[in-house]
């Protein structure tokens, strides 16, 4: 597979001068080259760089590669032409699938699993998403349960509407047919016109989710905080080499207000403490999930998409206080059936509704987790039930239910007023451990 890398950032906002932003200093060496090193990792080793301002910096460090071990073709455009615009200048150039880098956000991903993901489906793009601390001012991705892309939206967003916090992560496998989607001579952006122009048109945009460490490198802070986690190790250990641990948690009485079955997007409300522990697991090595049994669409109370919008209500809440979850697995199903209004479709006795393991199984699977390292937070017996079926340590909180529901005979290992109550407490261990 080849690679595109689209270098023609200026880094104005980082003060740069005489250097383009694509070779500012991450690390002890230029961005490039950390994005040549991670392809050649791959056995990607046929790249083309694209430049503009400057380009004569990138041309002089790395000439064709070949002291990289790779070899690199530089093709550097006279005027601006944005991220999709500067890509069209390979058309008739290179063949087959390829692979695009933005050069101005550093990352450190398993290249296997994307690339294994891209040959499981046809598609006009393949695109990786992630969900972030600023999603406010961030281009978000709506997903369907395949994974594919249904809808893009560009910065600024509408204050109005709730979003699901999925990022655009500005790296992509694209077929050689993109090339007939983008203006010849003329500016244009994959997230603001191409991929919307796709969708337009009936192409297929497939997501492949990640946790994995990526970030712009847009401004001096997010630039320092990269250069620490470099040095602290936080970047290699987030890559999906390695597994991770997670913090599994409820939904209604543990991160918001318990409401008898909930279906109205209008009806969710964090507890007040929910955004701050959930910034406190975004800020350690813990991955975090939300696992929830939603029976209201076997009931019939409402529908499957009106769920995801209450879902997105609740990351739009989290993401205006700095916070995100790492993935929402919910089960829709309820086993009892004969009921008039019910809908039979979601009548059955699946392997996803706690306690059962299924939505954490789907969990460890996608994001490589450690499950006995992990932990599962809820106010309910199910939940306690759920972790200990899975190999988990527990926390019961006194939010919500409290435990009372008495469904099943458990035990939490802790129990704790509240889930940041819970979630300093697993910190602080993991702390001690460490």
């Amino acid at each position: 597979m080849n690679l595109v890398i689209i270098a023609g950032g200026k880094g104005t906002r980082l003060g740069l001068k005489e250097m383009p932003k694509p070779m500012v200093e991450v690390g002890g060496k230029p961005l490039l080259e950390h994005h040549i090193n991670l392809a050649k990792r791959y056995a990607i080793k046929n790249i083309y760089i694209l430049s503009g301002h400057i380009s004569e910096v990138i041309v002089d460090y790395f000439g064709d590669g070949r002291k990289f071990g790779v070899n690199i073709t530089h093709i550097i455009e006279k005027s601006l032409l944005g991220t999709a615009g500067a890509v069209k200048q390979l058309e008739n150039r290179i063949s087959g699938r390829f692979m695009v880098f933005y050069g101005d956000v550093f990352l450190d991903i398993d290249l296997k699993s994307f690339m294994d993901f891209d040959r499981e489906n046809d598609s006009m793009a393949d695109i990786i998403v992630h969900p972030n601390d600023h999603p406010h001012d961030s281009d978000l991705v709506d997903v369907n349960d395949e994974n594919i892309a249904t809808a893009f939206h560009s910065k600024p967003h509408d204050k109005n509407k709730y979003y699901r916090s999925l990022v655009n992560a500005a790296v992509y496998i694209l077929s050689q047919d993109i090339f007939k989607y983008i203006p010849q001579n003329k500016p244009s952006d994959f997230g603001k016109d191409i991929f919307p122009l796709l969708l337009q048109t009936g192409e297929v945009v497939r997501a492949y989710k990640t946790a994995e460490y990526i970030k712009d490198i847009g401004t001096m802070e997010r630039l320092e905080e990269v250069n620490r986690d470099i040095a602290s190790g936080k970047v290699e250990r987030f890559s999906k080499r390695h597994k991770r641990s997670a913090i599994f948690m409820d939904r209604d009485g543990t991160i918001v207000k318990e409401v008898d079955l909930l279906h109205r997007v209008e009806d969710l409300e964090l507890l007040p403490f929910s955004a701050s522990a959930v910034k406190k697991i975004n800020s350690s090595d813990y991955l975090t999930f939300l696992i929830t049994n939603q029976p209201v669409v076997a009931r019939n109370l409402c529908n499957m998409s009106a769920i995801k919008k209450i879902h997105n209500k609740l990351e739009t809440l989290l993401g205006r206080e700095g916070a995100y979850l790492n993935d929402i697995y919910f089960c829709p199903h309820h086993p009892d059936k004969g009921y008039p209004e019910e809908n039979p479709d979601f009548k059955i006795d699946c392997n996803c509704r706690k306690p059962k393991t299924g939505m954490i199984s789907k969990a460890v699977e996608e994001y490589n987790v450690d499950i006995e390292s992990s932990w599962f937070i809820g106010d309910r017996t199910a939940d306690i039930q759920t972790g200990n079926n899975a190999g988990m340590k527990t926390i019961l909180v006194r939010t919500g239910q409290a435990g009372k529901d008495g469904k099943f005979e458990v035990n939490p290992d802790y129990i704790f007023d509240n889930v940041e109550d819970a979630v300093d407490f697993i910190l602080s261990k993991k702390e001690l451990a460490s």
